[in-house]
């Protein structure tokens, strides 16, 4: 099944379950008023919002007309966003860029980084920011909502707690980065709302392309509508979504409701760093690899970070070519305080 969140006068929104091909959804105040409801309750909810699903599919069920534009991210804010780095070798391109060996760790120990999850941006809302020169990015993402995770779950054991999965554009501002990670403490003010997609999916919408811990399809980012990226989500995942919540888990259970994030999807080329679409390439997820590319290769970095009215769109299509989250499509705006 699909969900998704309207947009409405409260700060958690409606929940709707949505037709597969984005065109339709209904109301399930009924069965739960916000998503987050849902998730508390997920074995007495889930089936009747399955119903729900079955009967939008074969007409049975009363419905509206779905407009991505008018929703927020499925969940419009949550107790936990834990974004993890499951690519390493986004992270081997980092550090080779600045001449720094790759600690054998990082291939046995995911990076996670705990991110601001009161304020998610909607698919649709603009990227607002008081400066260019902070370094705007974005890094197109999977992630997953989980129901409770126990303290010390097993990857196994966390495999079967994902409920839903969506993408994510985890808005990053390359230049604030690197002086916040010198004071040893992580990112803060570098690393704003982040953005999710249009509707959250059960894994069984996936078919074949869900393994149980990795989507196995192209995730698709247009960058001022030329193509930038299309790096496969499953190939070169170092670690999979159940790795990922078992290290969030080590120290803390997770409640129902908690994100993780896959990090940056980044692609290797016959093992090395890949290459744009233009040169026959996967292309790349964010601004940064390609500049940590053409700095290896050249010296320094010739693409610009994201500037106002620069616009990003990330999407992934099933087999068929049919889109199966909508689409986080989000133009970048100065911002201005009031």
């Amino acid at each position: 099944m699909k969900l998704a969140t309207l947009k409405d006068s409260t700060r958690d929104g409606k929940l709707v379950v949505v037709s597969k091909d984005l065109t339709r959804c209904s109301e399930v105040g009924h069965i739960a008023r916000t998503l987050q409801a849902a998730l508390d309750d997920w074995g007495h909810a889930s089936p009747r919002l399955a119903r729900v699903a079955e009967g939008l599919e074969n007409g049975s069920q009363p419905f509206m007309r779905f407009h991505e534009h008018e929703v927020a991210s499925p969940l419009p804010r949550a107790y936990q966003w834990a974004d993890g780095s499951a690519y390493v070798n986004h992270v081997e391109l980092v550090r080779k860029a600045r001449n720094a060996e790759l600690p054998a760790s990082f291939w046995t120990d995911p990076l996670m980084y705990q991110g601001g999850s009161d304020s998610f941006l909607a698919p649709r809302d603009p990227i607002r920011m008081a400066d260019e020169a902070y370094g705007i990015d974005m890094e197109a993402e999977v992630a997953v909502i989980v129901d409770d995770v126990p303290m010390g779950a097993t990857p196994d054991q966390a495999r079967e707690a994902i409920r839903l999965v969506m993408l994510v554009n985890d808005v990053s501002l390359r230049g604030l980065i690197p002086g916040e990670l010198a004071k040893g403490f992580g990112f803060f003010q570098s690393k704003p709302s982040s953005a999710f997609s249009p509707v959250a999916v059960s894994p069984d919408e996936l078919g074949d392309a869900w393994d149980g811990g990795k989507v196995h399809l192209p995730l698709l980012v247009s960058l001022n509508g030329q193509p930038f990226g299309r790096a496969n989500a499953g190939r070169d995942m170092t670690f999979d979504f159940g790795e990922l919540i078992a290290h969030a888990a080590k120290t803390r259970p997770l409640v129902a409701g908690s994100i993780i994030g896959s990090g940056t999807v980044s692609n290797k080329l016959d093992g090395e760093p890949g290459k744009s679409i233009a040169d026959g390439g996967d292309g790349y997820s964010c601004i940064a690899e390609i500049r940590m590319i053409e700095t290896i290769e050249t010296g320094s970095p010739r693409t610009p970070f994201m500037r106002f009215g620069d616009s990003v769109r990330i999407e992934m299509k099933d087999q068929s070519g049919r889109s199966i989250f909508g689409a986080i499509e989000q133009a970048v705006e100065r911002y201005e305080a009031a």
